[in-house]
């Protein structure tokens, strides 16, 4: 039998700042953790900038049969720095699972300076980053800047920290860094495990 998850079951600070929900880490053990979770080393997630979220989420679940999409509306970090500078471009969300890799998709509303704005800028809608896990950010930070790679995206989320390194000059967009905490872990784990078992009923969870 599947389980059954409500919307509490989601861990709302990795997909929005300033909401309460969360999961004590004793929820999760270490043997749950083996079984049940994505992989959190390497690439983790791959992203694409949308012209319209809602078209896309539904354009991407008929044609590549993924779901339910966690959406953040409006996202809205504790800290929003673009390239040093604070940032307030107005961006929604959706996420979901497909495997261990996850899907991310994002719209940004407004036509203020931003790490999706300038890649659309440059090269139109289409992919923008790879998110690799990271266990070290400080270390993994300094890696990229000692290779000539900008910093142009440092955000904290509940208190870990999602940093972007410019790789566009060599890649074809940019590189994500993604702080691995017991938060992330807990929400990544719970959005990977409800689409694993998605009845392919809603397109978007808890809506």
């Amino acid at each position: 039998m599947k389980k059954k998850y409500s919307r509490r079951d989601i861990l709302k600070p990795v997909l929005a700042a300033g909401a309460s929900l969360a999961l004590p880490p004793h929820l999760l053990s270490a043997s749950e953790n083996a079984a049940n979770e994505p992989v959190f080393q390497g690439i983790m997630q791959i992203s694409w900038i949308v012209p319209d979220l809602q078209a896309a989420m539904r354009e991407y679940t008929e044609r590549l049969g993924i779901g339910p999409w966690f959406v953040s509306e409006h996202f809205s970090p504790e800290v929003n720095l673009y390239r040093g500078e604070p940032n307030d471009a107005d961006i929604s969300i959706g996420m979901t699972y497909s495997g261990h890799m996850n899907f991310e998709l994002i719209e940004q509303h407004d036509e203020k300076p931003s790490v999706y704005r300038e890649t659309l800028l440059k090269r139109g809608y289409g992919f923008h980053h790879w998110a690799l896990a990271s266990h070290d950010i400080e270390a993994d930070i300094a890696s990229y800047q000692a290779k000539g790679d900008a910093i142009a995206l440092d955000i904290l989320i509940n208190g870990g920290r999602v940093v972007y390194a410019d790789t566009s000059a060599y890649l074809d967009g940019m590189t994500e860094l993604i702080e691995i905490t017991d938060g992330v872990r807990a929400g990544f784990g719970n959005m990977y495990r409800i689409a694993r078992d998605w009845d392919g009923k809603d397109l978007i969870f808890g809506g």
